[in-house]
C-alpha cells in the first residue's frame, strides 16, 4: 500500500533500526518507545487486521516477537515483555498495517496498562463461552 508507513519502511523509503527480517517478516526498533528496546514486528504483506494475516506469517511474528522478547530480557536486565497487538482503532491501533508490539518491562519502569476488570452478571460468562466455542468449533482446524 502507497501511503502506508511500514510499508514503506519494508520497501527502504523510510529508515528503520532493523532487527530481523525474512520472506514474511520485518522487525524494527519503535521509534516512540514504553521502554528502551520496544520492538515492532510486522508482516511483509500489506494487512490491516491481524484477521487477514496468513497463519504461517502470524506464527512467524509471535515466534520472532518472543526471541526478540528473550534477548532484551537478557541485554537490557529487563524483567519481562509485553507482546501486544490492537487490531482497530477502537483498540489503540494507530498504523493501520497490523503490527506486534515487544515492550521490554521492568518491575520498576512506571509504565501501567489502564486496565479496568468487569464482573460478569450471572450466566453471562458461560453464555458467551457458549457461543465462541460453538461458532469456533466449525472454523479451526486441527
Amino acid at each position: 500500500m502507497s501511503d502506508c508507513i511500514f510499508c514503506k519502511i519494508i520497501a527502504g523509503e523510510i529508515p528503520s533500526a532493523k532487527l530481523y527480517e525474512d520472506e514474511l517478516i520485518y522487525a524494527f526498533l519503535d521509534i516512540s518507545p514504553i521502554n528502551f528496546g520496544h520492538a515492532l514486528v510486522i508482516p511483509k504483506e500489506h494487512h490491516q487486521s491481524a484477521s487477514t494475516i496468513p497463519e504461517e506469517t502470524a506464527g512467524r511474528m509471535f515466534h520472532v516477537a518472543s526471541r526478540i522478547g528473550i534477548l532484551l530480557k537478557r541485554m537490557e536486565e529487563f524483567d519481562a515483555y509485553n507482546l501486544h497487538l490492537a487490531d482497530g482503532t477502537a483498540a489503540g491501533q494507530v498504523v493501520m498495517h497490523a503490527h506486534l508490539h515487544v515492550i521490554p518491562r521492568g518491575a520498576e519502569d512506571g509504565f501501567r496498562w489502564n486496565w479496568r476488570q468487569l464482573t460478569y452478571p450471572e450466566g453471562k460468562m458461560a453464555e458467551i463461552a457458549s457461543e465462541i466455542s460453538a461458532k469456533l468449533a466449525g472454523k479451526i482446524r486441527d
